[in-house]
């Protein structure tokens, strides 16, 4: 497809979306709203209109509203979404970064929020607990460290404020640096957002090491039906929405661009026949596999 097709896509999407009451004017979940504010802010980058930034801005308040804690910001609105992700907030500390680019105060909006979770997930030479409490008094009963949290945040905190938060970013870097040449990734979405963290720092010997074994494990996941596997052991195991995000890792590492394509069509016509099917994450996943915009280290190019 080209550029203009894509934003066509993806604002037919959006218009489908609103109309069902299914994103932005749906329930609040934050890995989908940080995916959400970024393809917003892109959009108003492409188009030059006001309305994607403003909109991007309100579902910012909104989180804030409905997610948001003393300390942190809630996994989703649902009552089964409670607790906080490490992960999650990385990714939503990466939507922030990338809306100060367009307005500036929300880069200190992004620093206090990793002041406030910081030292509650990181226990420096241990690893990032993956899921806290919703107080952040305590891990999660029954979970441990996140292999990849400690990549999520350098990397979100590097996009935020490599100064002002040079203490956080040398505590991530030092559990990166202890884990990398032995991580070994398995899982569909786990590897498309490994990739995708690997673009933004490539020479540094972890992304190097990752990005090759990411691209080889992917390469024996792909079914020649048009979709990656959810693990190699489970060939016709397959999930739009991580589907999707294999596609953004790939298409940062600039690599499988047919196969980024196949998936895209494949998915497009896809029925899971399960909640799915309707889940704001499959269609805002959706959207930033077609039109990735500031997921994209330098987008947008001249």
């Amino acid at each position: 497809m080209t550029a203009c097709k894509e934003i066509g896509y993806v604002l037919d999407k959006l218009n489908w979306m609103r109309t069902e009451r299914i994103w932005p004017n749906g329930l609040r979940y934050l890995w989908t709203d940080a995916f959400g504010v970024v393809l917003l802010v892109s959009l108003h980058a492409a188009l030059g209109e006001r309305r994607f930034l403003d909109e991007a801005e309100w579902v910012v308040s909104e989180v804030d509203r409905v997610l948001g804690r003393p300390r942190g910001i809630r996994i989703g609105e649902a009552p089964d979404r409670d607790g906080q992700y490490f992960h999650y907030l990385a990714m939503w500390l990466y939507a922030l970064s990338v809306l100060a680019r367009q307005v500036p105060d929300y880069r200190r909006k992004g620093v206090d929020l990793v002041r406030q979770i910081h030292s509650a997930f990181v226990m420096p030479g241990r690893g990032v607990v993956w899921k806290m409490k919703e107080d952040l008094s305590a891990p999660y009963p029954g979970f441990g460290f996140g292999a990849l949290d400690a990549f999520d945040g350098y990397i979100s905190y590097r996009c935020l404020d490599e100064h002002t938060l040079a203490r956080e970013i040398a505590e991530m870097r030092a559990l990166i640096d202890a884990t990398a040449a032995g991580l070994r990734i398995t899982q569909d979405l786990g590897l498309g957002m490994m990739l995708w963290l690997t673009h933004f720092f490539p020479s540094e010997q972890w992304a190097v090491v990752q990005r090759r074994r990411s691209l080889a494990m992917l390469d024996l996941m792909w079914r020649d039906d048009g979709y990656f596997c959810r693990e190699p052991d489970l060939p016709h195991v397959k999930f739009a929405f991580t589907n999707y995000g294999v596609s953004i890792g790939l298409q940062s590492a600039q690599a499988m661009s047919e196969r980024v394509s196949q998936l895209n069509s494949f998915f497009d016509h896809y029925r899971s026949c399960d909640e799915y099917d309707r889940e704001a994450i499959t269609h805002v996943m959706a959207c930033s596999s077609h039109f990735p915009g500031y997921l994209i280290r330098g987008f947008p190019t001249s």
